[in-house]
């Protein structure tokens, strides 16, 4: 369900997908290639949210936050996550069941381990491996870990048109 409030409607950019199980409100814009999954919450009635290109928002997670927020290009916010974050650079992959609170800032290219809880305000520097209750950086990503967030990225490009073909997203996504 896309839904405007307040005179806010959300932009949907024409090639992403947007499953017919999910709800959007507010003053939200999705990028090029972006997916949103069933079971998304994506809530901006408090303030913008911006979705760049190429981004997959996995099933069940909850994006809102209390002033405006940005999540970059490429990223992967896996399922059932709750980011309520200001800002989540390029490449970023927040891992299932992560929860990352109030003004929580991630530079590009960082990893949020499984189950992560990330405090208010926290900031991390590009390239930070996170992990634990409350989130901790453990140092830079490593290789292997650039790879999994680059192939998670790309895969949910991919299986757009698959989707999109079964007649599984909405028909009403052009409402920018």
């Amino acid at each position: 369900m896309i839904r405007s409030l307040g005179g806010k409607i959300p932009v949907i950019d024409p090639t992403a997908f947007v499953s017919e199980a999910a709800y959007i409100v507010g003053d939200v814009e999705i990028g090029p290639r972006s997916s949103v999954w069933p079971g998304v919450v994506i809530r901006a009635d408090a303030g913008k949210i911006k979705i760049g290109a190429g981004t997959n928002i996995q099933d069940n997670s909850t994006l809102h936050a209390d002033a405006d927020a940005s999540i970059g290009d490429d990223v992967t916010i896996g399922h059932g996550v709750v980011c309520h974050a200001r800002t989540i650079g390029n490449g970023c992959l927040l891992g299932n069941g992560s929860i990352l609170n109030d003004g929580v800032v991630l530079g590009d290219r960082c990893l949020v381990s499984a189950g992560s809880v990330v405090t208010e305000d926290t900031v991390f520097e590009e390239e930070s491996l996170i992990r634990g209750v409350p989130g901790k950086s453990l140092g830079k990503i490593r290789e292997k870990h650039a790879e999994i967030m680059r192939s998670a990225a790309a895969f949910y490009i991919n299986v757009i048109p698959r989707y999109e073909i079964s007649g599984l997203g909405h028909t009403d996504i052009r409402s920018g």
